[in-house]
Parts: C-alpha cells; structure tokens; sequence
C-alpha cells in the first residue's frame, strides 16, 4: 500500500510543503456549495495541507493516505489547531468504497486530490466517487504549482541540472500538473457521469530560501532515494554551489479541476 514517502520523507513534508491560500479553500466552497452539514474526503492527504484547512469549513473531513506517518504528522497538525473533525484513515484510492462506512446518509459534498492523483486509478476512482457523493457535489484535482525543478526559471533549470546529474535520469514527470493531465482527468470525470468540469485558477508568488528549497527536494523523495543523514551536508553543499544565489521567486499557479454530480 505505502508508497515509499514515510519517514524522514514525510518529515520534510510536513515542515516544507507549502499550504494553500484561502482563495483555493474558497473556490472549493464555492463550486460544491460545502457547509456544516457536509463530509469532505481528502484523498491522499499527505500532512494534512488541504484537510486540516477544509475542516474549518465543514462538518467533517475524512484524511486518507497510504503512509502511516504522513497521517501522524497531519493528526499533530491537526491538533496542534485545535480541529477535531477529521478521521484519519490509513488507505488508498482503491479502500475508497470500504470508506463509505465514514459517510453521512447524505453523501459526500466533495472529494478533493492534492497533488497525488498521479499515483492513482483516477478513472475507476472518478467511478467509484460518483456513487458516493450527493447532487450538487463533486471532485476537485489540485494542483499546488508545478515541480520546482520545471519552471522556466535560471534557478529552476540549475536544479534541474544538478538533480538529474545526482539521480542519473531525466526529469520530465510533471506529477499531474500539466496540460496534458489535466484534459486527460477531465475526460475520465465526464465519462464518469460529473458534469460541468471546469479549471480554476489562483496565482500567488512564493519565496524560498535555500533550506526551503532543499527541504521541499528532500520532500519529493522516495526514501530509498532520499540521501543518508551523513550524506545530506555534502549534497546541500554541491546544491548549494550549482545554483544562483537566494531567495528563489516562484510564480505559483493554483490549478482546481472540479466538476459536480448532476
């Protein structure tokens, strides 16, 4: 079931993968009409980047991961809020139907992806997801901005560089950002009966500094890629070395790929 992002991984998720502005939290309040009364499912939580925010909003969230400590870390979160109506569950896009013992009779009001519907069956998900929330609900696909190692940026393109010079292999994967997968979920939310699929966009500007950066790397690592505690001085250094001085601008484009039930 794990994907391999447990550990020091998720660690460095849940310190340096950036949240949501409100306005993101907004417009998937808005397109499903959520209120008190309404269970929200977050599908690969991760540290609780969307659900902890969207609990604020409605009557419950269900959080569920495949890795074990990314949902400790998103209950610390949680807690450390004072939010108390999310359940967190260990699972996968294939438990969803064993979750609908979670639900209210009234159905789900919306399922929210975060940046990992990459690791997904979406269209048997989209199907499955299609039973089980109400009229006038639905889904919505987020994603957080492109991998910083894609942008169009001098810095980008140096890590870029040192990154496929580390791992020896090139980095295409847009992790579902890209057009292309975006018009690819479209398709499977229609041919799974969800009408009126819309993209919406929010722009921000982000700063990092170095050890943001870093640590957003080390984030995006498989653990078995991840460098040794030992090693990690050295490869900051080299990082360090190959890319432009900080801060590090990134132009962040917000895309929510939502579409509702009748």
């Amino acid at each position: 079931m794990a994907l391999g992002f447990g550990g020091e991984v998720a660690e460095y998720y849940a310190r340096f993968r950036r949240g949501y502005p409100p306005a993101v939290l907004d417009a998937i309040q808005d397109a499903f009409a959520l209120d008190g009364d309404d269970v929200v499912l977050d599908l690969g939580c991760g540290t609780g980047q969307l659900a902890v925010p969207l609990a604020e909003r409605v009557g419950s969230v269900v959080g569920m991961d495949p890795e074990a400590d990314m949902l400790r870390l998103a209950r610390e979160t949680a807690a450390a809020r004072g939010v108390r109506n999310i359940t967190w569950v260990l699972g996968a896009d294939t438990d969803v139907p064993a979750a609908g013992v979670l639900l209210n009779r009234r159905g789900l009001g919306a399922t929210v992806i975060g940046q990992a519907l990459h690791w997904m069956d979406h269209d048997e998900l989209f199907r499955v997801l299609a039973s089980l929330t109400r009229i006038g609900g639905g889904v919505a696909v987020v994603a957080n901005g492109e991998p910083a190692w894609l942008h169009g940026t001098d810095w980008s393109r140096a890590l870029r560089s040192f990154l496929e010079d580390h791992l020896g292999q090139r980095l295409t994967a847009t992790c579902g950002t890209g057009p292309a997968d975006r018009e690819r979920y479209a398709g499977a939310l229609e041919a799974a009966g969800f009408e009126g699929v819309r993209e919406i966009a929010v722009d921000y500007r982000d700063e990092l500094t170095f050890d943001d950066l870093v640590g957003g790397v080390y984030s995006a690592m498989p653990v078995d890629a991840l460098p040794t505690a030992a090693d990690r001085p050295a490869f900051a250094t080299r990082l360090r070395e190959a890319l432009p001085p900080a801060p590090y601008v990134e132009d962040v484009r917000v895309s929510i790929l939502a579409a509702r039930l009748g």
